[in-house]
């Protein structure tokens, strides 16, 4: 009561900051305060930089001052809909707290018939305001947040990863970039996914989905948001298109086209499927010629930069005696840290360069599609075809998910090519027309068992 007093007193002159801690103080809720320049109702306080991560202002919490329960309105003419509105704090870039009145469609009529329906709805809406957790929450445009996404987040992922979340953000701030992480809806989401279904390929439109979800998921741990703009997306079919894979007749092709050291690479990459950027990870002491064994313990990104294998395991493989012994030359009097291929300029091999100078020329030359992957699809098929079991070649290509693995097969199993093999000689002799059970004449019924039909 003292601090209403105060407030209201004509001897001294108004102070608004004053009057805020005063009702903070009191614990009634000041008046409502017209924006002029936006003509909402709002409420504003300032606070310190140190006090937004908290959501304190004056040592009391942000949280509700009140329990809401929120207010129905009924709007529309032809089709009319309810209205839910409640007010939700935020804080603005300049360090002050908003109180502003959030509405949104709860649905139509015929979808809440009745108000005690309706606010059932509007009940779970407004919980997350009502929670004892809750606080003030920052206000961003898409842009702002992709920013500062990309300053915290992104350096943790891989560089080739990083390069195409770029190029996804970009996409995404074009379309939404100045509209309020809040105002955020699946609605607008799923305009942006329909406006890129004339230009882009379907895969790229999961891919800068997929970098949304990142983002978004990471607002809401930021608290920019509570809801989840992505659910109930719905994305075009993916058809998965049919990835090259060289044969052992490709592979022979290959090699005899290649000179040293690149015909031992392709040999190795043959045999035991190993990635590109593997490839340019391994060192002299990788390699044990004694036991036929090689060690993958690291690969090589752009710039030559040293990085843990993918999934980020290290893996070991059995070699041949035959590739152990075209491995014997560039392992014998070397040391142990010293690269195992090396460029003309005797420098580590980097994985987009040897590719592109080395071995898609060859590949033009014979005539075939692909690159250094179709090695690991053509290995995967052959381990298919030698029966060996699921786990090996999981292992071998270091799929996480033994589904992966099996997309990387493509030859046709000997059973299938049994079963195709019987159904071939079951058409050609007519099977339809001469092998079926035929009824006796004098009955018209069928016959109570197979042995009676066959007799």
């Amino acid at each position: 009561m003292k601090a209403q007093s105060t407030i209201g007193s004509p001897t001294q002159p108004f102070d608004s900051q004053a009057a805020e801690n005063a009702y903070a103080d009191s614990g009634t809720s000041p008046p409502v305060a017209h924006a002029s320049n936006r003509g909402e109702r709002t409420t504003r306080a300032r606070i310190a930089p140190a006090q937004q991560a908290t959501g304190q202002l004056g040592g009391l919490q942000l949280a509700r001052r009140r329990y809401q329960k929120g207010h129905l309105r009924l709007r529309g003419k032809r089709e009319k809909v309810r209205i839910g509105r409640w007010l939700e704090d935020e804080i603005q870039s300049d360090g002050t707290v908003v109180r502003r009145h959030k509405s949104e469609v709860l649905g139509t009529l015929k979808q809440f018939p009745t108000k005690r329906l309706a606010h059932r709805e509007l009940d779970a809406r407004v919980s997350v305001v009502n929670s004892p957790t809750y606080r003030a929450r920052p206000t961003a445009t898409f842009h702002e947040l992709a920013e500062r996404w990309k300053l915290l987040v992104m350096p943790n992922h891989e560089d080739s990863t990083q390069r195409s979340e770029k190029s996804d953000i970009k996409a995404w701030v074009e379309a939404i970039g100045d509209v309020l992480v809040k105002d955020i809806d699946c609605e607008l989401i799923q305009s942006a996914v329909t406006g890129w279904k004339k230009s882009r390929s379907t895969k790229t439109i999961r891919n800068r989905v997929a970098t949304f979800r990142l983002t978004w998921d990471k607002a809401k741990a930021w608290r920019y948001v509570a809801h989840t703009a992505y659910e109930g997306l719905d994305l075009p079919d993916y058809i998965r298109e049919e990835q090259p894979s060289f044969t052992i007749e490709d592979v022979k092709r290959i090699i005899g086209a290649s000179k040293a050291p690149y015909d031992t690479i392709w040999r190795l990459v043959a045999e035991t499927g190993i990635r590109r950027g593997e490839i340019c990870g391994l060192n002299v002491g990788d390699v044990d010629l004694a036991n036929h064994v090689i060690t993958v313990k690291r690969s090589v990104s752009k710039k030559r930069k040293l990085k843990s294998p993918k999934n980020g395991k290290a893996r070991v493989f059995a070699l041949s005696p035959q590739l152990a012994a075209k491995l014997q030359r560039y392992v014998e009097g070397r040391r142990a840290d010293e690269p195992l291929f090396l460029s003309k300029k005797g420098k580590r091999l980097e994985p987009d360069n040897f590719v592109k100078r080395h071995l898609k020329p060859i590949l033009k030359n014979l005539g075939l599609d692909g690159a250094a992957h179709a090695f690991r699809h053509g290995n995967a098929t052959l381990l298919d075809s030698l029966r060996a079991s699921l786990r090996v070649r999981q292992d071998r290509l270091s799929h996480a998910d033994p589904k992966t693995t099996m997309l990387y097969t493509h030859s046709v199993s000997e059973d299938d090519r049994s079963t195709a093999e019987q159904l071939g000689a079951i058409l050609e002799h007519g099977f339809l027309s001469q092998d079926c059970p035929k009824l006796p004449p004098e009955t018209g019924t069928a016959p109570e068992s197979l042995s009676e039909a066959v007799g």
